[in-house]
């Protein structure tokens, strides 16, 4: 074969790759949705915000997309911020946008009006004043609901850069609603041990690599 029609080939055939290659990444924002999982790529254990992060998305648009981070519980609760309640919530760094706002999923649409739906039966936001009328009557079980301060933000743009630099795994299976609500600290390394492969290597790291 004519050497040059062989490098000719190759060349083609990478082009070819590399453009399916780029295609798949311009079209990855065009799959994501509401009720999506964004699972923190073990590299990027230098962003003080992510790492580590499961993010569920509850809002997408072509204008940019909005999650709340699952697994981050902060160190104070429900009652030192609302001094009406007379129970106790876990609270969660929902991400770094307006971390003075109280934002909240549910899984009680019937009990709570104005509620936007994310996907099958869970919820975020509604009447505030039902849900410390629910939580003082112990009509909310803490498997329920989930609080956070602040949200998690995209533009158009940045998470479609964020993901091709591979800051993120993007799930796309339907989401099991007690991972969603679940008060473990391990979520991040349960998706890892779904994941697999060089995955679980990553989910017995230690918080700290400097550890390792």
């Amino acid at each position: 074969m004519d050497t040059k029609i062989s490098i000719l080939n190759i060349f083609y055939n990478s082009f070819k790759y590399l453009k399916l290659i780029t295609i798949i990444k311009l079209n990855i924002l065009k799959f994501l949705k509401k009720g999506n999982l964004l699972i923190a790529e073990p590299s990027i254990i230098e962003d003080i915000n992510f790492n580590r992060s499961v993010v569920l998305i509850v809002d997408h648009n072509e204008l940019g997309s909005v999650g709340f981070i699952l697994n981050k519980k902060l160190n104070y609760s429900t009652s030192e911020l609302i001094p009406d309640l007379k129970y106790n919530f876990p609270i969660y760094n929902g991400g770094p946008v307006e971390k003075e706002n109280l934002y909240f999923i549910h899984c009680i649409p019937e009990l709570i009006s104005n509620s936007l739906k994310i996907i099958n039966n869970i919820y975020w936001g509604g009447d505030f004043n039902r849900i410390i009328e629910l939580i003082n009557n112990e009509e909310i079980k803490s498997n329920q609901i989930k609080f956070f301060l602040g949200y998690s933000g995209w533009n158009e743009t940045q998470l479609k850069s964020e993901i091709d630099s591979a800051s993120w795994i993007l799930e796309e299976d339907e989401i099991n609603r007690n991972l969603v609500f679940s008060n473990s600290g391990n979520v991040w390394k349960e998706k890892l041990i779904d994941l697999g492969g060089e995955y679980l290597i990553w989910s017995n790291s230690p918080d700290n690599p400097n550890h390792n």
